[in-house]
């Protein structure tokens, strides 16, 4: 039998995660974000036991999260037998990420103030 160190949040972590959430983040997206900022790398089942999502929360999360080019992946073949394990781990620092959020947001609201100022003209 092998022992395997988990990773929990903290209660610092949480609340990144509550304020992500906040901000328009999926609560599984920013737990998965979270989590991979305190890691340098983890496989697929590591990042469900930290955060406690199931699989297909976690590979939906993961999606998100890649399309974005926040996350990078790839194939670790080093366990002896069967499915190789895919690895997760951010694919720019943190700060980047946020800063890319930020200005996701920032093209939001002035999106949403546009459509408000069009509607004004049909008064």
């Amino acid at each position: 039998m092998r022992t395997e160190e988990v990773l929990f949040f903290t209660e610092k972590e949480e609340k990144f995660v509550d304020l992500l959430v906040m901000l328009g983040m999926k609560k599984n997206s920013a737990a998965i974000l979270v989590y991979l900022s305190n890691v340098p790398k983890a496989a697929s089942h590591e990042i469900e036991r930290g955060t406690g999502l199931r699989q297909p929360e976690v590979s939906v999360a993961i999606r998100f999260l890649t399309d974005r080019g926040w996350v990078k992946s790839y194939e670790d073949h080093a366990e002896k037998s069967g499915r190789p394990a895919k690895i997760f781990m951010l694919s720019k620092p943190v700060s980047e990420i946020l800063e890319d959020f930020g200005d996701a947001k920032k093209q939001e609201t002035a999106n949403a103030l546009a459509r408000v100022k069009k509607l004004r003209t049909y008064l």
